[in-house]
């Protein structure tokens, strides 16, 4: 070695490699433990309580001044254990309450009712009754009225080192959307 300065890039080199080294095999190992611990199926619970439908003519909402857009809220009950997800390199979940149904031109479009982020293990089990949805849901087209939703339970697990892992819980249930 010939100067200070290539010996410092070899040992920042070496540290580099051994860093990257290591959060490799963190992550291969969290996703061994993720598969054997069976995170794809997570058992959870959804009921509808009430569907609303209103139209809106707010530019917040969707809408025009002189056209507005139907929008949909719900109230629910929901259960689920998701404490299956956590483990040692788990910083976070991320859970939302997902509608599904069919739009315009053979496309399937998707919105979110509610969402929630569990940051620990011990808020890992959801039991909530009577829940008003977050969101106040509204279509590119203006109406929703008649058309049925497929609700689901959707997870997004953020690790503290390694890949996002995304997955649905083992429950859903159909909504039609209500007349205004």
């Amino acid at each position: 070695m010939f100067s200070l300065f290539q010996r410092a890039q070899t040992v920042s080199n070496y540290v580099l490699t051994l860093v990257m080294t290591m959060a490799a095999v963190i992550s291969v190992s969290w996703l061994i433990q993720l598969h054997f611990s069976e995170h794809g199926s997570i058992p959870a619970h959804i009921s509808v309580n009430k569907a609303v439908n209103t139209m809106k003519y707010s530019r917040n909402f969707g809408g025009r001044p002189n056209s507005g857009k139907e929008n949909v809220r719900l109230a629910f009950d929901l259960t689920s254990d998701l404490s299956s997800l956590f483990n040692w390199n788990t910083k976070q979940v991320f859970v939302y309450l997902v509608g599904e149904y069919p739009g315009k031109k053979n496309e399937v479009s998707k919105v979110v009712f509610w969402d929630k982020i569990i940051p620990t293990k011990e808020d890992s089990i959801l039991e909530l009754t009577d829940v008003r949805s977050k969101y106040s849901v509204w279509d590119y087209y203006p109406d929703l009225h008649n058309k049925t939703a497929t609700l689901k339970l959707e997870y997004n697990i953020q690790p503290h080192v390694g890949p996002l892992i995304w997955g649905t819980a083992d429950a859903f249930t159909q909504l039609q959307f209500p007349q205004i």
